[in-house]
């Protein structure tokens, strides 16, 4: 008989921990235990965790309230997984529901995902930990079917009320030609009218105040272009001429988008970027661009590089520019929009000679760009950044620093930075507040960690310091592209 015998001078090696090299794994096991999830390795390199639907409002809390929290919660959506084929050892599943968290302190991520079955779609609502759960949860019972239990208002927030499934199912049509012909008669035209009448009650309003001695108004705006600068509708309640309560309806803008992406390849699928913010033009392409390279595990030459960032930077100019030009319009202040149109057009001028198109060239592609640079493209460029700073500084004298413009914008739709967090503002929005954070600074993507600028911070988050910040970004705009003049690699343009 012989006896097992452990040497004791021999070290016991730990059994590594999946997804031990992120510091918050380490923290969720040690407070739930590590049979609680099951982590998932992902390209980009966030940490992934399947919990079970009973755990999901006690992890999400925990994270939020960690020494370090995930203060945002930057997306939630769900995936219909009943097509897919390869679970790579993930929970079996017809549905997938994700939570994309950050962490502004730790300047990183963390995505928790709950697995759901097709015939029990319910998960508890989220609200009262990210208040901005609200519509991202009403989008995700709108587009998929899933239930929120306890929401204060579960409706539909993209498609109209009339609408009949939920489309971006996979067993929902992609094409028009796979429904049964659209007639309208009288009888559905009454229905979809009757649809768009306002209930107060619906949203938690009274009609009248706390005596009943009056009535509140209930005033529709839009849908139409001059109520705001897109199609957007609002119903207003009005006590008098002071508003005192408001409901916006955001469906006017829903393209569909992620259902035209099911029948499209990865390349022909590139245009529709262009679209998701009208004036973005490349810099929509660039993230779906970066995301498919990194799946395909494409590495791009500097060229293309500093090429993406040089045309990204042009496009936020243009962006900037019509934000602060309709912004002072709004104001009272008629002029400078058109000043700024004229520099937008020299913009275009520029984007025009080197993508071919203006406003949506849908020019990145996939493993580089269309084709590299025209003869003369540096002439033009250097022309344009000369050209924009002394117009700024005139914009900035002649109507940022006007007094009836800074009496009519300080201190108005003022949050802080808590409030801009929990909503998951993001943009010169959040860094209105005082939050200095820019992912071209903190997490560097296409190059832009070789670049100098500055990331221009406010501290009152009001209407006032959102349209200076922007103004300062066109600044820091102008410098990088004129880096990207002076220093452009040579090099081919696609990989």
């Amino acid at each position: 008989m012989t006896e097992n015998v452990t040497d004791s001078s021999t070290p016991i090696v730990p059994t590594p921990i999946a997804g031990g090299e992120h510091a918050v794994v380490h923290e969720l096991h040690q407070q739930f235990g590590a049979d609680t999830f099951v982590f998932q390795a992902t390209l980009d390199n966030v940490p992934t965790l399947w919990v079970p639907r009973a755990k999901l409002i006690e992890v999400l809390a925990f994270l939020r309230k960690l020494p370090r929290p995930y203060v945002m919660l930057y997306d939630l959506s769900a995936v219909d997984e009943r097509l897919r084929q390869n679970r790579l050892g993930m929970p079996i599943e017809d549905f997938t529901v994700f939570y994309h968290l950050i962490s502004i302190d730790r300047n990183s991520d963390i995505r928790i995902k709950v697995a759901l079955k097709l015939d029990d779609l319910k998960l508890p609502t989220i609200i009262g930990i990210w208040p901005n759960a609200n519509w991202y949860e009403r989008e995700a019972w709108d587009l998929f079917g899933v239930v929120f239990e306890g929401h204060p208002h579960l409706s539909r927030i993209l498609l109209p009320t009339t609408w009949e499934g939920h489309p971006l199912r996979k067993d929902y049509p992609a094409r028009a030609t796979e429904f049964d012909p659209f007639k309208l008669d009288a009888a559905k035209q009454d229905l979809e009218q009757e649809a768009l009448l306002f209930n107060p009650e619906a949203w938690g309003m009274k009609r009248s105040n706390k005596d009943n001695t009056e009535d509140f108004m209930f005033l529709n705006l839009g849908p139409n272009h001059p109520s705001a600068h897109g199609a957007f509708r609002i119903v207003l309640q009005l006590d008098g001429e002071e508003i005192v309560d408001c409901v916006p309806d955001i469906g006017y803008h829903h393209r569909g988008a992620e259902k035209m992406a099911e029948r499209q390849s990865w390349h022909s699928y590139i245009p529709y970027t262009d679209r998701i913010d009208y004036l973005g033009g490349v810099m929509n392409n660039l993230p779906y661009i970066l995301a498919v390279e990194k799946l395909a595990g494409i590495e791009v030459p500097d060229r293309v590089k500093t090429i993406r960032v040089m045309l990204a930077e042009f496009f936020r100019i243009t962006s900037h520019l019509l934000y602060l030009g309709t912004y002072i319009q709004d104001v009272g202040g008629m002029s400078p929009v058109f000043f700024m149109f004229t520099d937008r057009m020299k913009a275009y001028d520029v984007i025009e000679a080197i993508t071919g198109f203006r406003m949506h060239p849908a020019w990145f592609r996939i493993g580089g760009v269309a084709h590299d640079l025209p003869k003369g493209w540096d002439r033009l460029v250097r022309e344009f950044v000369e050209w924009l700073p002394s117009r700024l500084k005139e914009y900035e004298k002649a109507a940022l620093q006007n007094s009836i413009l800074v009496g009519r914008s300080v201190d108005v739709a003022k949050y802080d930075k808590n409030q801009a967090l929990a909503w998951g503002v993001t943009g010169p929005g959040l860094r209105a507040t005082g939050v200095d954070f820019d992912l071209r600074k903190a997490r560097p993507y296409s190059g832009y960690e070789n670049f100098e600028f500055d990331v221009p911070v406010g501290q009152h988050g009001d209407a006032y310091d959102r349209a200076v910040l922007r103004l300062e970004e066109m600044h820091q705009s102008v410098r990088i592209i004129k880096q990207c003049l002076e220093n452009m690699p040579a090099g081919p343009y696609k990989a």
